[in-house]
């Protein structure tokens, strides 16, 4: 299931605001640049101790903790028992200047991360492509016929479209031709396969199946042959005829360009996939990527490539990590919250700002509309979680039997904290569940004394 908004509730909602980011770890190499075209194999941004642990598995030693941080292990150790957390829960608190565990509780627990798993999938688009990468949508003309050409832009719009028709007709009229057929060339992707630990009845409901041209956000099952509709009924109001019904077909190198759009840079897509986390954008950042690694745009290339990404590029351990998709709706995708949280330490560390800063750009905000923490979605509105609205970076994460919050947080210390909380299998109602997570999530930024 995909995260949907419970019924709006009432509560108190701020202007949000971030927390603020303290100074990061000196151990971590500079920021690393973006690479196209190979799988990554640069040093690790993260060195693992002589016994080959990281210092997020490690585990914890209360003795290595200040008086506030004690204070908030000790809340933290009473709020994990939560009854409606269940008992298959794991979390973990980072300080994010020293990479000191604060607190953990089963940490290195392989769980379903459900939209968690959008973390890992951002880090490896952002690092593979660029965050100025660009998708490029175009628009071929040869023996009569248009053809819409697919590059995997999953925020195009009608109005993208409409100024792709119009720089068309005028090339068209220029040249005296009134009428065409219209085709759509989806082949960059093949054809659309569930994923391992998918239901078949996340289409539509949760997911559209992945091709490589899509308008509007449309969720259809052929949104190729839709976005080529869409297209030809704008061909028709500037006056050129389309004869014929919008079918597939593949554009060939004898075709004229006759015009491009592109798509707004890859770092805006992240934000927006991560606001308001957005499953198709993530599968088709999931091919992209794999595209621009060398490989093939399929769910086993593309779980393959964000695997090295993080392993090879950044350090991070993965012995307990298994992904078979790129948006976390796979039942079968298992990550560890110390993993999760690593993912943020990376994405948060100043180091690493021009390439993964919009993962924490991206992050909702407690009680900010329009993102999965706000008000519509009945987040941080409990006397246990309200206090934070505002304070509190997270992203969220909704699949029956696991839900998850993971962020970053100005803590009563004055210090930046990396949390994250995956639990997985409680009956308790979903929404009780979250209320537990934001509860949990007010407590490392200890608003509430």
């Amino acid at each position: 299931m995909s995260e949907k908004p419970r019924t709006p509730v009432s509560g108190r909602h701020r202007k949000p605001k971030a927390p603020a980011v303290a100074a990061r770890r000196a151990l971590v190499i500079a920021a690393v640049t973006p690479v196209a075209g190979a799988l990554l194999t640069g040093p690790s941004a993260f060195a693992a101790d002589k016994a080959g642990v990281s210092p997020v598995a490690r585990p914890q030693k209360r003795q290595g903790l200040d008086a506030a941080e004690r204070k908030l292990a000790h809340r933290l150790d009473t709020g994990i028992l939560n009854k409606s957390l269940g008992s298959t829960v794991g979390g973990v608190v980072l300080d994010a200047k020293s990479d000191k565990v604060v607190w953990g509780h089963d940490a290195t627990t392989a769980l379903m991360p459900a939209s968690n798993a959008k973390l890992a999938t951002a880090t490896a688009a952002l690092t593979v492509l660029g965050p100025d990468h660009r998708f490029t949508t175009r628009v071929v003309y040869g023996d009569g016929t248009l053809t819409l050409v697919g590059g995997g832009d999953r925020v195009l719009t009608s109005d993208d479209l409409a100024a792709l028709a119009k720089t068309a007709v005028a090339g068209l009229k220029n040249a005296g031709v009134t009428s065409v057929k219209v085709k759509v060339d989806d082949s960059l992707f093949p054809p659309p396969t569930l994923a391992t630990g998918w239901k078949e009845d996340y289409y539509t409901d949760s997911v559209a199946p992945v091709r490589a041209l899509v308008v509007d956000g449309h969720t259809g099952t052929d949104t190729s042959l839709d976005a080529g509709e869409v297209f030809a009924r704008q061909l028709a109001a500037q006056g050129v005829a389309v004869t014929g019904d919008v079918a597939r077909g593949q554009a060939t190198r004898h075709d004229v360009p006759v015009a491009k759009h592109s798509s707004p840079k890859l770092s805006e897509t992240v934000k927006k996939m991560l606001k308001t986390s957005d499953n198709n954008i993530a599968e088709t950042l999931l091919r992209m990527t794999a595209l621009g690694a060398g490989k093939a745009p399929t769910f086993t290339d593309g779980t393959a490539v964000v695997r090295d990404v993080l392993s090879h590029h950044y350090g991070v351990p993965l012995d307990n990590v298994e992904l078979y998709d790129g948006s976390g709706l796979s039942r079968a995708d298992r990550i560890p919250a110390a993993t999760v949280a690593r993912l943020l330490d990376l994405a948060t560390d100043p180091r690493n700002k021009r390439t993964l800063g919009a993962i924490e750009k991206g992050l909702p905000i407690a009680g900010e509309a329009g993102s999965t923490l706000g008000p519509e979605w009945g987040r941080f509105d409990t006397p246990a979680s309200e206090c934070a609205i505002g304070k509190v970076k997270a992203k969220t994460g909704t699949l029956t039997g696991a839900i998850a919050l993971s962020g970053v947080t100005k803590a009563r210390d004055g210090r930046v904290k990396v949390f994250s909380f995956i639990e997985n299998g409680s009956t308790a109602n979903s929404n009780d569940i979250k209320d537990a997570l934001d509860g949990l999530a007010a407590t490392v930024n200890g608003c509430r004394t």
